[in-house]
């Protein structure tokens, strides 16, 4: 008997047996490959996620990829077989900011699956087809089940709009840092600097595309025309500001603890920074994505260290918590 997980409310968890829900019009049923965890996936277990972003009982899992085994009415029969990932956001599409293409701000309220609506850790999705972004034939899925940080990261990268040949940073090293290296590498800088709290991730940041790396301790000069922040402190994004010269622009990705003393906004005004903001990814964001995912210019491969039945799904929160440094991004395999 194939299981899903299900947290029932914090701190609680059983596995249950999975019944697929045959697509309706306009929906499609895909085969779950691997379905990854993320800091919110711990927020949701521990019960520490905001009021109104979840709902309980749950089956979590919002980053995934897999095959399309079946579609509803309406649906191209032709995406039956092909390999997918799939925004989260379940967006109204007919309010203002839904045909501005700016589906994360989507004023009918907040759904996505996998916090409020059925995720991923499970063998199959029922979805909205039109949520779906289709992948090469050739593609690896387990690589793709990262295509949803990724994203997240595109939106950054574009409203970064780093040009040739300009200085630019990322500061934090973890997956969303090293995502931003590469897209932010796609744009060919002038310089790319990764600022980290510690050397480990030194390595893969140069691999991927840095030109230097240095500690946050170690004051590097500013001057930078662009600036992504991911590691989502308070204090990373005030190194983050720092870097940036006079009319600099900074993206912050993270969402530092409630309280925390921050940016400082006369430096913002004096310094005349532009300042982007992301949470979630639009749909130009996921298409980007795919292809430059599918040009060969994004490998999310290296950023997985851990691969675990769902079965397991207990022991991959602790691993997502420990704090290690050899902990990457943990996938679940249904």
């Amino acid at each position: 008997m194939s299981t899903a997980v299900v947290v029932d409310k914090p701190g609680e968890h059983r596995l249950v047996p999975h019944i697929p829900r045959p697509p309706e019009a306009g929906e499609a049923l895909v085969r779950v490959h691997a379905a990854g965890i993320c800091g919110s996936d711990r927020e949701v277990y521990q019960g520490n996620r905001p009021e109104g972003y979840v709902r309980y009982p749950l089956t979590p899992g919002h980053e995934w990829s897999g095959t399309v085994a079946a579609v509803g009415a309406g649906v191209p029969g032709s995406l039956v077989g092909r390999k997918v990932v799939g925004e989260g956001f379940r967006n109204c599409q007919v309010c203002d900011r839904c045909h501005a293409g700016d589906t994360t701000l989507c004023t009918a309220g907040y759904e996505e699956t996998g916090f409020t609506q059925p995720g991923a850790m499970a063998p199959t999705l029922t979805l909205p087809a039109r949520l779906l972004h289709v992948l090469p034939d050739h593609a690896d899925l387990t690589a793709a089940a990262l295509l949803e940080p990724a994203a997240c990261i595109a939106a950054a990268a574009l409203k970064a709009n780093a040009r040739p040949g300009e200085r630019v940073a990322v500061v934090g090293t973890g997956t969303l840092g090293m995502f931003a290296v590469q897209f932010l590498r796609a744009a060919s800088p002038g310089e790319l600097l990764v600022v980290g709290t510690r050397r480990d991730r030194e390595e893969l940041a140069l691999r991927f595309g840095a030109t230097s790396f240095r500690t946050k301790d170690e004051e590097p000069d500013g001057g930078y025309d662009v600036v992504v922040e991911t590691a989502g402190s308070a204090d990373a994004a005030r190194t983050a500001a720092a870097l940036l010269r006079r009319g600099g622009r900074l993206v912050l990705t993270g969402i530092p603890a409630p309280g925390a003393d921050g940016l400082d906004p006369t430096d913002l005004v004096v310094r005349q920074l532009e300042v982007h903001t992301v949470f979630g990814a639009p749909p130009d964001a996921w298409a980007h994505t795919c292809r430059v995912f599918a040009a060969g210019l994004l490998d999310p491969r290296p950023l997985v260290t851990h691969e675990l039945p769902l079965t397991e799904f207990a022991r991959a929160i602790d691993l997502v918590g420990s704090g290690d440094p050899k902990v990457g991004k943990v996938l679940l395999h249904p």
